[in-house]
């Protein structure tokens, strides 16, 4: 269900609904659940069925179930868009939680900050604790591990002859790790394995570290 990282001397596990949990902080990261997408769709004739509406809630229960946190901290592009019916969802999801919650803010998130913090959410740009950066976008700091989100990672895994299947992803290099999107109709985008990267594919119920046989001197480019 989880796997265990040490990063900088602390405690991580990450979960297969994606999300990654920091053990001394009692804070759990997510990422990219792009809420609203789903309706977005079906306004304009999509045949997405409404029973994907709840599934990221569902998910977020899961985990915030799972680990117990003090602090949710999204990771940018919380909301796809604009306002829609989800909001609605979000505010009664928000109210029924006794934990701090605070949104880093991503290119998607153009909702007006007033709005949550009219639920007590507090909305930055980024968050600096202890030796650790936690932004949307990757970036790269002095000193500083970045967690980020935004690419959608995952990892193509290839079988027997040409059979290849593709999986969501926690990518971490030397001074960074992305975080899959937590959301179940957002999409995703392949990375090539990077020289002293590491890949950590998410599976139905567990997460799984990839051996990485052929590695290539690339660095991670913004989506």
């Amino acid at each position: 269900m989880t796997h265990p990282i040490q990063l900088h001397g602390q405690s991580f596990q990450m979960h297969f609904s994606g999300a990654l949990f920091w053990i001394e902080k009692s804070l759990l990261l997510i990422s990219d659940v792009h809420l609203g997408k789903v309706s977005h769709f079906r306004k304009y004739g999509a045949a997405v069925p409404q029973a994907a509406v709840q599934k990221n809630f569902e998910m977020m229960d899961t985990s915030v179930d799972f680990f117990k946190p003090k602090t949710i901290v999204f990771m940018g592009d919380l909301f796809h868009s604009s306002l829609n019916n989800e909001w609605v969802l979000f505010e009664e999801w928000v109210r029924s939680k006794s934990v701090e919650i605070i949104l880093v803010r991503g290119n998607h998130d153009i909702i007006s900050p007033l709005k949550y913090e009219g639920l007590g959410v507090k909305v930055i740009q980024e968050l600096i604790l202890d030796s650790f950066l936690l932004t949307h976008h990757p970036e790269e700091r002095d000193g500083l591990f970045n967690f980020s989100g935004h690419i959608h990672p995952a990892i193509r895994l290839s079988g027997l002859g040409r059979q290849s299947v593709r999986f969501p992803c926690f990518y971490k290099t030397d001074n960074q790790m992305i975080l899959p999107a937590f959301g179940n109709f957002t999409g995703s985008h392949t990375l090539e394995p990077c020289t002293g990267c590491e890949v950590f594919a998410v599976l139905v119920d567990a997460v799984v570290p990839v051996p990485i046989k052929e590695v290539k001197k690339k660095r991670f480019n913004q989506k």
